[in-house]
């Protein structure tokens, strides 16, 4: 099972999103059970933030003085997760945070369309992928559009 712990400090997105952590965790039910461990007890959290916070933590942990989109900050490498995964022990995936600035859309279906989107490619990120290489990103492409596919 996944758990999502989401907190926001951007008003917008009260207005867009309303019951957020139902909205995460109802999807999160719904990937195969590949992506939940084998129904271990798993978690992350989402910081739905915006253009200023986002800039910063880019900026702190990354070098990179710009806002973004979505940011991911994986807690275990991939490896440590595969042996975490065969433990008792409930695994903390790690953060994500997404920059409400970048949601440019009026409409509510595409809004959350575009939120799944980065959602997931960060929830893809904490699974232990990456995209800097040419094969890894087609790898991490493949589970993203599965995992979209699921919630279509």
């Amino acid at each position: 099972m996944i758990n999502v712990n989401v907190f926001s400090n951007e008003k917008a997105w009260s207005k867009r999103l309303r019951k957020k952590e139902f909205f995460f965790n109802k999807i999160c039910k719904s990937f195969p059970n590949k992506y939940k461990f084998s129904n271990k007890r798993i978690s992350f959290t989402l910081l739905l933030s915006n253009n200023r916070n986002i800039k910063k933590l880019n900026k702190n942990f990354r070098k990179k003085n710009k806002s973004t989109d979505i940011l991911s900050f994986p807690s275990q490498n991939k490896k440590d997760l595969k042996i975490l995964s065969k433990s008792n022990l409930e695994i903390y995936l790690g953060d994500i945070i997404i920059n409400s600035k970048k949601m440019n859309t009026s409409s509510k279906k595409l809004f959350k369309k575009h939120l799944d989107v980065l959602w997931i490619h960060g929830l893809i990120h904490l699974f232990g992928y990456d995209h800097k290489k040419d094969n890894n990103y087609k790898k991490m492409n493949a589970i993203e559009n599965k995992l979209l596919n699921k919630l279509n």
